[in-house]
């Protein structure tokens, strides 16, 4: 049953508090399997590698929250989906591990990653970095944090070029006559942890490809929001979360002084 509207901001710091445990939880547990290499498999078809990581954070965090929140859905990269969670009004949208290749190499960026998601939009999010000993946090209606401390989104200045994360062929076919010098930013392999940056001001803007996923982009989504940014399609509109069909299509992430440009200047990129 819901809280009465005056008690949903407590609530959702209650939930915000719960996800904290449960992702430093996983963290730990992952960070086990990461110092001494982890069993590895293929799913989708040979495409996306899972290592039993992933299955044992997935499964702490399932037990963790679910038996503290039962009325809540679920809906986890490592979970079978069930439709059930469409029904649901509230429900916890969780990557154990966001940058399972990285991890699997044995490279430090990869994330924990969860959210309460509430009618479409999310509530509260969690991204635990463990090997970098970074947390980033935020809940609907308060600030963005970074290790328990403040962080905001980059302004760009009009001197310096742009520091955008994003595939090569994506970055060529911008419009630079609308968006001006661009610095391209390594690949970062955690899509995740690259909207943090985002929303930390290490970079001013990343740009998604289709095929990105609800427990990719949920607990990330409402720490840049909170960080003075957004994350939306090309047409400029914010994500709805908790669809049958949980796969996105192009997006945009940036500060909000320069996320306008950055959709206008991506608009060669439908379908990519």
């Amino acid at each position: 049953m819901d809280t009465p509207a005056g008690n949903t901001r407590y609530r959702w710091a209650d939930d915000l508090d719960l996800l904290q445990r449960a992702v430093s939880a996983a963290g730990e547990r992952a960070m086990e399997f990461f110092r001494n290499g982890p069993e590895v498999w293929w799913k989708n078809e040979g495409r996306s590698p899972v290592s039993a990581a992933d299955i044992a954070a997935n499964d702490l965090l399932k037990s963790m929250l679910l038996t503290a929140r039962p009325n809540y859905g679920w809906l986890s990269e490592e979970t079978d989906d069930d439709p059930a969670r469409l029904s649901c009004e509230t429900l916890f949208v969780i990557d154990p591990i966001d940058g399972t290749r990285a991890f699997i190499a044995g490279k430090d960026l990869w994330c924990v990653s969860a959210a309460v998601v509430h009618r479409g939009r999310p509530v509260a999010g969690v991204l635990f970095a463990p090997a970098l000993k970074e947390v980033f946090a935020s809940v609907e209606g308060g600030p963005a944090l970074k290790n328990g401390k403040p962080v905001r989104v980059s302004e760009p200045d009009g001197v310096h070029p742009l520091r955008l994360a994003a595939a090569e062929d994506m970055v060529s076919r911008l419009d630079r006559a609308v968006l001006g010098a661009v610095e391209r930013i390594p690949h970062v392999p955690s899509l995740a942890y690259r909207l943090a940056m985002v929303a930390d001001g290490r970079i001013d803007g990343t740009l998604v490809k289709t095929n990105s996923q609800d427990w990719d982009l949920a607990a990330a989504d409402l720490i840049l929001a909170n960080a003075g940014g957004g994350l939306v399609d090309l047409d400029g509109r914010p994500l709805t979360y908790n669809r049958p069909d949980v796969r996105h299509d192009v997006l945009c992430a940036a500060g909000s002084p320069f996320l306008g440009r950055l959709i206008s200047a991506a608009g060669g990129l439908h379908g990519h």
